[in-house]
């Protein structure tokens, strides 16, 4: 027993990392969490990208639409879910606890709406997600969500808004945003096009959206290999494209390109 304590004195004084990633709740000489940090790769294993963008009345999220098997009736498979109304969010990550995850996101509105008697805004939303995510990072019989939400939605006050809550329990606004396997790519590419024209309409968001994810992929989309969903100040109804829209918007650039 004497010996076991050393041994672990001499590997936490050594800065090692190992031990430290077997709980949630402990922290590493350096200060990280390991389990929380494990948690953000794990959003990669879908290998799928999603990206958000925002423009001055309109926003719109975009991901990748990869069908697991041949067997699988491809009208189940989506990543793209409505919350309310108004509002909704794209998932990447692991499927499971997406669904987990958006379950009790439209829990906490329908709570809120008749607690209130008024639709939950999409930063609410988010803000609760983002603290019943980081108290799972201080529980130890619970575990981070491996998954990532990037939620749109319309705010009778703010207009058009864009919020990403990540598995650490970290959200917060943005013009654009990106998760998943080219996440790093993606927001290099938006950070140049928001520099450029930050006060998009509704079509150049959703050209942005899809000229981002088509750049870092390297790939020409078919309208069934893309989800696309939007809120507007035209119609500020949460919707997702038809193929039909979606392929109408594929040709609009591939005319501009």
């Amino acid at each position: 027993q004497h010996y076991y304590i050393t041994n672990n004195l001499r590997m936490s004084r050594g800065g090692s990392s190992a031990g430290f990633d077997r709980s949630i709740t402990i922290f590493s000489p350096e200060g990280r969490l390991y389990q929380v940090e494990y948690a953000f790769k794990a959003i990669n294993q879908s290998g799928l990208t999603s990206i958000g963008v925002r423009g001055k009345d309109s926003a719109c999220v975009i991901t990748q639409r990869k069908i697991p098997d041949k067997l699988v009736d491809e009208e189940t498979v989506s990543h793209i879910y409505r919350v309310t109304k108004h509002s909704g969010c794209v998932m990447t990550g692991m499927i499971a606890d997406s669904d987990m995850q958006v379950s009790r996101a439209r829990y906490e509105a329908a709570d809120y709406k008749y607690h209130y008697g008024y639709e939950m805004p999409p930063d609410m939303i988010s803000k609760r997600l983002a603290d019943i995510g980081q108290s799972y990072t201080q529980i130890a019989h619970m575990r981070p969500l491996g998954c990532c939400l990037i939620m749109i939605g319309w705010d009778e006050e703010k207009g058009a808004q864009l919020y990403r809550v990540d598995p650490a329990g970290f959200f917060c606004g943005f013009r654009a945003c990106s998760a998943g396997t080219k996440q790093t790519e993606s927001n290099n590419y938006l950070e140049k096009k928001i520099k450029k024209n930050s006060m998009m309409n509704e079509t150049e968001v959703i050209q942005t959206a899809i000229a981002a994810l088509s750049s870092v992929l390297a790939a020409d989309f078919k309208p069934s290999e893309i989800e696309i969903a939007v809120v507007s100040d035209r119609n500020p109804v949460f919707r997702k494209l038809t193929e039909a829209e979606t392929d109408e918007q594929l040709n609009i650039l591939a005319e501009r390109d």
